[in-house]
């Protein structure tokens, strides 16, 4: 029986999204329990397009989400001799020939088949025709489908296709400028790394008829096709390199775990019973390609905040005191000038979704707040300066520093002015940390102490002087 042997093969014209390491986790997680071989490929043919920032974000950030491959990464655009070394020996054997037309011409036909409403697609002139031919013009290579059969596959997920060899064309498989096409070099790779099952989306299963005439062309085994169903945003549309926003390393920089984007990525599209939660070792003794869906899965970033959190929960004291220091460290925070570090650990501890969302904590303790966005501005007026200046004269008698006093303050404060409890935290919470979600403004006034509190106080209130 041979080794199974998956591969994940981004072109490197875009930044990788969810789409694109959800094939590459179920490719890595099926090798990786079959105990086979996961290889990288670049597939960089398009040498407009390509760019080496691209090819470095692939690498980068599957090492982030520790997907480790077991060859590569291969370079498409260091293989072209044996492509075109292949092409030649197709060419030899009458499997494959040149072809003259012109762009116009092709056009030509295009509009007459349009005008007939006939099938658009290339109607074999080149193959057909005896006549010389003036060999110095410009050629395309072109396979030859033969008329009047089938291609069958089975697709793991959608059972049998059959495709009838009239709806396809003899297309193109080298282009002008000399360069193979994407379905060529597509074969010939899989061929050569001796690829037995192909994971992919399933926009491709339209490639997969032409790519499987290649093969048989060139006598290589068909792998085992599974094509998987799309990934939308909540409008339905389509998740694609062309969406930036949902650039994987994104999530990165916004304090999401690896494994908790792998555990939501994982449940897109696959599930095994109810179970939610799954450990890397689960995922790779757990994953089959049976309990894949057809139907297509949503992005949902409330889901993937919950995973966040989950995991987030479950780091210990020690490990997220260690990466607060880090980033105080990194970010030229001096954490003396505050509350100690294991303090803050309180009152954060299972609250936040994401790292970033506890790094905006220690700006809070350790950074002025930043009255200059629309919000602040719109909402410290002289209005709310009766709440700042009552709240600054009761806390200045304050003699024993204490979330009851504190408390306390708020009640009074609440009953002379006859306002609501959220009208009160809201404006001390804006003028105290420049944010507008955080912790409880009581805890967070009490950890940053009297000194500190009333400077900030003083601060916000001169802000709405000066306006």
């Amino acid at each position: 029986m041979k080794k199974i042997t998956t591969r994940f093969a981004p072109s490197p014209t875009g930044y990788l999204h969810i789409g694109n390491i959800r094939t590459a986790l179920y490719s890595w997680l099926f090798a990786r329990k079959n105990k086979g071989n996961f290889i990288l490929r670049i597939e960089n043919t398009d040498f407009k397009r390509s760019k080496k920032i691209f090819i470095k974000n692939i690498i980068d950030t599957l090492k982030w989400l520790n997907i480790d491959w077991d060859k590569g990464p291969y370079l498409q655009s260091k293989r072209i001799n044996r492509y075109n070394s292949i092409i030649n020996t197709m060419l030899n054997e009458g499997k494959a020939y040149k072809c003259y037309c012109s762009k116009e011409e092709l056009e030509k036909n295009k509009k007459k088949q349009i005008i007939n409403k006939e099938k658009i697609k290339y109607n074999g002139k080149c193959f057909n025709n005896k006549l010389k031919v003036n060999k110095q013009l410009p050629y395309t290579v072109r396979i030859h489908i033969p008329k009047n059969k089938y291609i069958t596959f089975i697709d793991t997920i959608r059972g049998k296709i059959i495709i009838d060899n009239n709806e396809l064309d003899d297309f193109i498989i080298k282009r002008t400028d000399g360069m193979p096409t994407y379905n060529f070099c597509v074969v010939i790779d899989d061929w050569d790394m001796k690829i037995t099952h192909v994971i992919r989306g399933e926009e491709h299963i339209n490639n997969t008829p032409k790519q499987i005439h290649i093969i048989n062309a060139v006598g290589a085994n068909i792998p085992i096709y599974t094509h998987v169903s799309i990934i939308t945003d909540k409008l339905g549309k389509k998740i694609s390199k062309r969406n930036n926003n949902l650039d994987i390393l994104k999530y990165k920089k916004k304090g999401y775990l690896p494994i908790a984007l792998l555990n939501y990525i994982l449940r897109l599209g696959w599930s095994y019973g109810n179970k939610e939660i799954f450990s890397l070792k689960e995922m790779k003794k757990l994953f089959n390609l049976k309990n894949l869906n057809k139907s297509s899965s949503i992005f949902d970033i409330d889901k993937l905040n919950w995973f966040n959190k989950y995991y987030l929960s479950k780091l210990s004291k020690s490990e997220m005191l260690n990466y607060l220091e880090n980033f105080c460290n990194k970010n030229n925070i001096n954490i003396n000038n505050g509350p100690k570090l294991k303090n803050l650990y309180t009152i954060f501890n299972k609250r936040f979704n994401t790292l970033e969302e506890i790094n905006n904590l220690c700006f809070i303790f350790y950074k002025n707040p930043n009255y200059n966005n629309l919000l602040i501005k719109n909402y410290l007026n002289i209005n709310t300066q009766i709440i700042l200046e009552l709240f600054k004269l009761k806390i200045t008698n304050i003699k024993l520093w204490s979330i009851e006093y504190i408390n306390n303050i708020f009640n009074k404060i609440l009953l002379k002015l006859n306002i609501s409890y959220k009208e009160i935290a809201m404006t001390l919470r804006l003028a105290i940390t420049g944010i507008k979600n955080t912790p409880p403004i009581n805890h967070i006034i009490y950890l940053m102490g009297k000194k500190k509190t009333l400077y900030h106080i003083n601060n916000a209130i001169n802000f709405i002087q000066l306006k």
